[in-house]
């Protein structure tokens, strides 16, 4: 079995994971014809840093190093400081101040929270970057002013040890949560570091790993005298007793993998939680001015959003399009002449926790000066608004059409532009009740998707 301290300060590998921090503020900027549309705005901040910044919270360093210079003159002030023990035992605590040592956070917090209306300042001593899983979030969340000096992170720490790039890691926690999340982004990406706890540390991840060609890094100790870094397989990990605290590396054993376990595209994968295609239901539309979901599923696939990429929504109607594509990573930009509905669009990406920019205008003027984009849904609009998307060689064109008239220009004006064009009809019929419990198929109208895409 692994072991790992429940201490979330104490052990580096182990993250803030003892409550879920309050939401964030909803934030709706708009500026002229163009608007944010976010619901996952930064809440507005507690402090500056500065003499209001009652609260310094100082990482010691997880590779070894002395502390920040910024923590003499902070304890020198303080009247409280909080850490774990061995944190406490490690620093020149002044003789009057007094000291909180981490188990359960509530009786710091509470001290904190004291202090901080009386006006003194306090010290947190954490681990590495208190800002990763760390005790950061948990302080923001009960609205204290913070100050926060990082010391290099357990995963940077053991990511560096290892001789390793990770700019294109997934780092995950399997503190205080479900421990299936992070084992099954070992499983599905090729470059993983793990924050570790108990009952779910390299023994218990390395068993859930066995049959996957996986290499695992174990980081025991960093920053001490007994660090060790040991390479395993996984059936090696499920049969060894791991010290307290350890990090997790996880690195795919494949010759299609980038040097040092990085996807060549030197990107995390992540999907939303809530799924996507989703039922027409959980969007505000008006006269059912929506792309059904079965035609939604198939033109978010074509379209590929994903992180690093700008996705624009022509013709947005109720923004369910470039909604979904911001749910799997795109940064969308939706164009839509009517101010209702745009008022809408911004109704449904709140709801969705997604970032929208939205530019009310009619298309094609309206797409004047707009950042290039790499794919274009039109969901709106003739074959003018077409001929202008394209002209902006996106790689890949969307778009549906109800009306079969307008096929053969659109697929024209695609070809003629370089596109190579792939085109489908759907059709779909849902399950409706019939009275006496009997069930009928209620069919949807049909509608031509066409792909384009550049060579």
């Amino acid at each position: 079995m692994s072991r790992t301290s429940p201490d979330p300060l104490a052990n580096p590998a182990a993250p803030d994971a003892l409550a879920n921090p309050a939401a964030p503020a909803t934030l709706v900027a708009t500026a002229g014809p163009e608007a944010l549309v976010s619901a996952t705005g930064p809440e507005a901040l507690v402090s500056a840093t500065g003499p209001e910044a009652l609260v310094t919270v100082v990482g010691l360093d997880a590779a070894g190093a002395p502390p920040h210079p910024a923590l003499a003159p902070a304890l020198a002030e303080a009247g409280l400081v909080v850490g774990a023990a061995r944190h406490l035992a490690a620093v020149p605590v002044p003789a009057g101040a007094g000291t909180v040592a981490l188990g359960p956070l509530a009786p710091a917090l509470h001290r904190l929270t004291e202090v901080v209306a009386a006006g003194v300042p306090a010290v947190v001593l954490a681990s590495g970057d208190p800002g990763l899983f760390g005790i950061v979030r948990r302080l923001r969340a009960a609205g204290l002013p913070l100050r926060v000096v990082p010391a290099v992170s357990s995963v940077a720490a053991a990511f560096a040890r290892a001789g390793l790039p990770w700019d294109g890691a997934a780092v995950v926690t399997a503190h205080g949560r479900d421990p299936r999340p992070a084992l099954n982004a070992c499983r599905a990406l090729p470059l993983v570091a793990v924050l570790t706890a108990p009952g779910a540390g390299a023994a218990e991840l390395g068993a859930g790993l066995i049959g996957w060609p996986r290499r695992l890094l174990v980081a025991e100790h960093l920053g001490t005298a007994a660090e060790r870094i040991r390479p395993v397989t996984p059936e090696q990990a499920a049969t060894e007793t791991w010290s307290d605290p350890h990090v997790l590396l996880s690195l795919a054993d494949s010759d299609r993998v980038a040097p040092g376990g990085m996807r060549a595209d030197n990107q995390p994968a992540a999907a939303p939680a809530g799924g996507w295609a989703l039922p027409e239901s959980r969007y505000a539309h008006r006269d059912s001015m929506i792309t059904k979901s079965e035609v939604r599923a198939l033109v978010v696939a074509r379209l590929r959003p994903r992180l690093g990429r700008l996705v624009w929504d022509v013709g947005a109607g109720s923004g369910s399009v470039g909604i979904e594509c911001a749910l799997l990573g795109a940064a969308v930009l939706a164009v839509e002449q009517d101010p209702g509905a745009g008022a809408t669009i911004r109704a449904n990406a709140t709801a969705h926790a997604v970032d929208v920019r939205l530019v009310t205008g009619r298309a094609p003027q309206a797409l004047a000066g707009l950042p290039e984009p790499d794919a274009v849904f039109v969901g709106g609009g003739g074959v003018d608004v077409l001929a202008a998307v394209v002209t902006r060689q996106p790689e890949r064109v969307v778009l549906t059409l109800a009306a079969l008239d307008r096929v053969a220009p659109a697929v024209g004006l695609l070809r003629a532009a370089g596109y190579t064009v792939q085109g489908c009809q759907l059709s779909a019929a849902r399950l409706a009740d019939l009275p006496g419990g009997s069930i009928r198929l209620a069919a949807t109208n049909p509608v031509v998707v066409l792909t384009g895409e550049r060579p």
